[in-house]
């Protein structure tokens, strides 16, 4: 991941607790890191999914509870003995990584009060149930490709210019608009727990809409 351009330095205000009222806006994360010159330190990435004035999103950097600088997404903070590498999709972070010199990478961890911490907290107590959710999205994700992307397909064709030139495509399954409301939303559901725990795949996941390559 290239070093974002649009970097800039930070006001060096004090990192905000974590409320509970922030779930749906707000992911934290922070890296115990052990600095050879300056010993164990504290980073974390804060990053507002509603945005700023603007609508911009920013992932915002901390040492030790301070500001040190702020940048939008996707975005590469260098930090002491490497980067930290921050992205987001449609549904929430893809990626929150320290990525040392020699190549290795290790997730930060979220904080407990976040969603993405309990999450973390909910596979770590309860395994099996984390693991049939974990299934259940994945699941769901594969049923509205296979039920979506025909439609999605068939009304394109009916495009006036498009249907001119290619044959009009017909999809073997026509659904209900309620049942695919329905679908809709329990994809967008299945999308944001993959979110919840860093999860992400290109195709499951909306990577056409987010512009990924």
């Amino acid at each position: 991941m290239a070093r974002d351009s649009k970097m800039q330095p930070d006001d060096r205000h004090p990192l905000e607790p974590y409320r509970w009222w922030q779930v749906f806006s707000r992911s934290l994360f922070h890296l115990n890191h052990a600095d050879p010159v300056h010993g164990p330190e504290i980073w974390s990435v804060d990053v507002r999914h509603a945005g700023d004035s603007n609508g911009e999103v920013w992932a915002v950097l901390y040492r030790e509870g301070v500001s040190r600088s702020r940048s939008r997404l996707p975005a590469a903070f260098a930090v002491s003995g490497g980067t930290i590498e921050v992205a987001v999709s449609m549904y929430g972070l893809k990626r929150v990584h320290y990525v040392s010199r020699d190549g290795s990478e290790r997730q930060l961890s979220p904080d407990p009060a976040s969603a993405e911490g309990r999450r973390a907290r909910l596979e770590r107590r309860r395994p099996a149930l984390s693991r049939a959710i974990s299934i259940t999205s994945v699941g769901v994700l594969v049923i509205a490709l296979v039920v979506g992307v025909p439609q999605i397909i068939e009304q394109v064709t009916q495009i006036p210019p498009i249907a001119a030139g290619v044959r009009t495509f017909e999809s073997p399954l026509r659904l209900p608009v309620w049942a695919n409301t329905s679908l809709l939303l329990a994809a967008v559901a299945a999308s944001t727990e993959r979110a919840l725990r860093l999860r992400y795949n290109w195709i499951l996941d909306g990577g056409v809409l987010d512009g990924d390559d």
